[in-house]
C-alpha cells in the first residue's frame, strides 16, 4: 500500500487517478479547489483536501498542514487549465494565467512537498504534447503550448535535482482525453488515459526518469 497525492483530483484524469488508484487500496490524498460528487464517494481511501489553488500562497500553505508528516510514495502533478489565443487576438491575461497554473504551480507543488518525499519516491508531471517544439505543426495556443513547454523545462531539472535521492520524476501527456477542459471532445476516456499513465508510472525508474512520454508508451520529442 503506498501513499499517493494528487492535485487537480475533483475531475478528469485527476478524478480518474483517485479512483483506479483507491480500488488497488492505496491511500489517497485528492487535492482541489472545491470537492465534487463522484471523488467524495470514493471512500474511506480517499482523504479529500479542499481549498487547494495550486496557485495561491493560501492554497499551498493548506496543502502542507493536511500533509504534515505524511511520507508521500507518489506524487501527481495533474492540476492544470487550457484556454485558447490566436495571433491576432492575443489574450496577455489568459497566457499569465496558464503559466501560473500549468508550469509555475506544479513546480512549486513539488518544492513544498519535496521534505514528504520519501527516498525512492515518484513524481509524475501531467503535461502535454502540446508543449513539444518540434511537435508543434498547427500554431496558435500560444499560453497552453509555451506554459507545458515551461513544464517540461522545470520537469527536467526536478529529475536531475531529486536525482540524488532517488526520486523519478515522470513527464506524461495523457493523449486527447474526454474531459470537461476540451468540452468532452477527445479520443479518450479520463479512466483509460489515467489507466495507461498508472501503467507508466509503475514503469518509472530512474533509468528513464526525465523522458518525455505519450501515455501510449511512445517517447515524445521536446
Amino acid at each position: 500500500m503506498k501513499t499517493i497525492v494528487i492535485t487537480g483530483a475533483n475531475r478528469g484524469i485527476g478524478l480518474a487517478f483517485a479512483t483506479l488508484y483507491a480500488q488497488q487500496n492505496h491511500v489517497v490524498y485528492a487535492l482541489c479547489r472545491q470537492s465534487s460528487v463522484e471523488l467524495a464517494a470514493l471512500g474511506n481511501n480517499v482523504k479529500v483536501i479542499e481549498g487547494v489553488d495550486v496557485t495561491e500562497a493560501s492554497g499551498i500553505e493548506t496543502m502542507q498542514h493536511s500533509l504534515h508528516g505524511v511520507k508521500i510514495d507518489l506524487l501527481i502533478c495533474n492540476a492544470g487549465i487550457l484556454r485558447d489565443e490566436k495571433l491576432g487576438h492575443l489574450n496577455l491575461d489568459t497566457i499569465r494565467q496558464q503559466f501560473e497554473v500549468n508550469a509555475l504551480a506544479p513546480l512549486h507543488v513539488v518544492a513544498s512537498l519535496q521534505t514528504n518525499l520519501v527516498n525512492g519516491a515518484k513524481v509524475a508531471m501531467i503535461t502535454s504534447r502540446m508543449g513539444s517544439i518540434t511537435d508543434n505543426t498547427s500554431g496558435g495556443r500560444y499560453g497552453y503550448r509555451m506554459s507545458k513547454a515551461a513544464l517540461n523545462a522545470a520537469s527536467m531539472s526536478l529529475a536531475h535535482d531529486l536525482a540524488p535521492r532517488e526520486i523519478a520524476v515522470g513527464i506524461y501527456h495523457p493523449g486527447y482525453v474526454q474531459t470537461e477542459m476540451v468540452n468532452h471532445g477527445g479520443d479518450i476516456s479520463a479512466t483509460d488515459s489515467a489507466s495507461r499513465l498508472i501503467g507508466l508510472i509503475d514503469q518509472l525508474t530512474m533509468a528513464n526518469s526525465g523522458v518525455f512520454k505519450h501515455s501510449n508508451g511512445q517517447e515524445l520529442p521536446w
